[in-house]
């Protein structure tokens, strides 16, 4: 039991905004109108917040694991932690070790996280890795959009036994939703294409297109009743000119809930690399006219990171403009992966157009219950870099000393300069907590009401706002302390969220040949046991 005394809340799903309040924790971790005894924490003077929720993140499986041997220099100059008695030994660094990934999120005060790109063949090795990594509670995504079973499916127009196809695959890789990565554009570049607008039929098939998977997909998340909407890396990421698809995507979700990833990537105005430019307000007007569409920044901070993507194409072409290291991944008939080494620099057009516009999304789309902070990790930077996007979405002053580094012929090209909004420390919370819960379909989450996980975070109040929110002075996991003073107490297995949508009994019968025919393991040691999974905890599918 724990009672946390005179603590200023600020927890947006109960709408309270900064008001002094006690909470009580029981002994199965959830929050309560009153315990008796325990110990108490006197929060006087101190801001308490839920525990962050990352809803898109890259941190375990085979394409972070394919990202840590393809940088080991970085191993040398990173973060190490040393075995002690409450921890692993580990490395920090562009991609973090299992057991370091924890302690890194944890420290900051993040206590879920949702790993965003997950192929089926790829699900055993990814659940292993989150068993691995402590203290957080973990969901997964499984890739689907380039899935040749299923696409076959939808080039027939068999719509429902798609979307038995799809509820058998999400079981089989015991994984929370649906990811959509460049529809149908990694099958596409196969064939030696790609799928860059959403009307023109994907190499390979007759009359099936990206816009049509799109709709059929989010349509398909709808009536499965998943907790999360379709989770979706519209086509054409990364080029100059491509906010035409990503509002002719946006169309086609008409209807639909839908999640839309790293959006920064998607937000860009120019005919070339040379004119490039923002066009992050056309973006941000969709979204405050929709208010049933979500979305994750993908913020970049400059320096270096290291890419990788589902979105083979994209990367074969970063490889190509950077000249850097590539390695590529083909997961069967489900999917890829690229993994490219990089490093954002303001100096560079490019670059310096990204990092804007991640940061004007963030303070364009009005609504912090739709725009979550997020780098895409590790794709615009690390994650434990979070509370250097904090400070400047609080201070228009430090963002202003950064756009001091910019060329003045970038300036033109973005809107930054022109926005004064500052993100209050409620706004904060929503967007790093009630707010990515909420999109996760995860209501015990990002929430400090009674009954909730008692997952939370405890700042001192400092006008550092980057050191206060990347040294809190007790983060709080299941009602347990598991960071105080700045050191690692506990850390305790988080759990994993799964879902179990129905599907009828008849589609292992029919996925078997078709899956003998293209695979090359067994169709018996596809799908991941149960029983591997630990601490599973099953979330209702609720079908209209």
């Amino acid at each position: 039991m724990l009672r946390i005394t005179g603590g200023k809340i600020y927890d947006p799903a109960n709408g309270i905004n900064g008001k002094i309040k006690d909470l009580h924790i029981d002994d199965t971790g959830k929050f309560v109108e009153v315990v008796a005894g325990g110990r108490t924490i006197d929060a006087s003077g101190m801001i308490v917040f839920p525990g962050g929720v990352d809803v898109h993140t890259h941190i375990a499986g085979g394409a972070i694991n394919f990202a840590r041997a393809m940088t080991p220099e970085d191993h040398r100059r990173t973060q190490a932690f040393i075995r002690t008695k409450s921890r692993r030994s580990g490395l920090g660094g562009m991609a973090p070790t299992t057991f370091a990934t924890g302690y890194l999120y944890a420290g900051m005060g993040w206590t879920t996280v949702n790993e965003a790109a997950v192929p089926v063949l790829s699900a055993r090795h990814t659940h292993e890795e989150l068993a691995d990594i402590p203290i957080v509670d973990k969901s997964t995504l499984t890739l689907m959009a380039n899935n040749e079973i299923m696409l076959d499916q939808l080039e027939k127009g068999e719509y429902e036994r798609a979307k038995q196809v799809v509820a058998w695959y999400l079981w089989a890789s015991k994984s929370y939703g649906l990811k959509a990565v460049n529809p149908g554009g990694v099958t596409a570049w196969k064939w030696g294409k790609d799928a860059k607008q959403l009307t023109s039929p994907i190499a390979g098939y007759n009359s099936l297109t990206p816009g049509s998977i799109v709709t059929q997909l989010a349509r398909i998340c709808d009536e499965l009743g998943l907790p999360h909407p379709m989770h979706l890396h519209c086509n054409n990421l990364g080029a100059p000119g491509n906010i035409s698809t990503t509002l002719d995507t946006l169309k086609h979700l008409e209807g639909h809930r839908a999640h839309i990833a790293h959006s920064q990537y998607h937000a860009y105005g120019g005919d070339g690399w040379d004119t490039m430019c923002s066009e992050t307000v056309q973006l941000a007007e969709y979204f405050n006219t929709h208010p049933t569409i979500t979305t994750d920044a993908g913020a970049v901070i400059f320096g270096d990171t290291v890419t990788i993507t589902a979105d083979g194409p994209w990367q074969h072409l970063l490889y190509e403009l950077t000249g850097r290291k590539w390695g590529n991944l083909d997961v069967e008939n489900e999917t890829g992966c690229g993994i490219v080494p990089y490093t954002y620099r303001p100096s560079n057009l490019v670059n310096a157009v990204q990092w804007a516009a991640g940061l004007e999304l963030l303070l364009l789309i009005r609504s912090p219950w739709q725009v979550f902070l997020s780098t895409d990790h590790p794709n615009g930077g690390c994650f434990w870099r979070y509370p250097e996007i904090i400070e400047m979405l609080m201070s228009a002053d430090v963002r202003n000393e950064s756009l001091k580094k910019l060329p003045d012929r970038i300036k033109g090209k973005i809107t930054l300069p022109e926005i004064n909004r500052e993100y209050t420390l409620y706004e904060i919370a929503t967007s790093m907590s009630a707010g990515p819960a909420r999109a996760l379909g995860l209501t015990q989450k990002g929430n400090l009401g009674i009954g909730a996980d008692a997952d939370l975070v405890i700042y001192e109040e400092d006008k550092n706002v980057a050191r206060m929110f990347g040294h809190p002075r007790y983060v709080i996991k299941a009602g347990e302390i598991v960071i105080e003073e700045g050191d690692i107490r506990e850390a305790p297995q988080g759990r994993e969220f799964l879902v179990k949508p129905a599907y009828d009994a008849e589609t292992d019968e029919f996925i078997r040949p078709l899956f003998e025919d293209c695979y090359t393991m067994s169709f018996e040691n596809y799908p991941v046991e149960f029983e591997r999974i630990e601490h599973a905890e099953i979330h209702e599918c609720r079908q209209p």
